[in-house]
């Protein structure tokens, strides 16, 4: 069984309801085939700067102090905003 007829088979044993969510899907993946800027988009690197010694030693400060326990967690922060009020 070729793919087209493999997808079509799989789409007639979806339930109803599932039906909408396969359809948003294949039109997403239609709408990437098309856009080709899109595909670049998603296949360019994050970041394209390579990091700077500077970047490196604020990296490296900051796990230090994360494995010294002078950070602050998220949730502490937060509660105490919430007590500040």
């Amino acid at each position: 069984m070729g793919s087209r007829q493999a997808l079509h088979a799989l789409v007639d044993e979806l339930p109803d309801d599932e039906l909408a969510a396969a359809q948003r899907f294949l039109e997403y993946l239609r709408q990437q085939a098309e856009d080709p800027l899109r595909s670049v988009l998603d296949a360019a690197p994050w970041d394209d700067e390579p990091l700077t010694e500077e970047d490196r030693a604020a990296i490296e400060e900051g796990l230090a102090e994360e494995a010294s326990g002078e950070v602050v967690a998220d949730a502490d922060v937060e509660r105490f905003l919430r007590e500040a009020k």
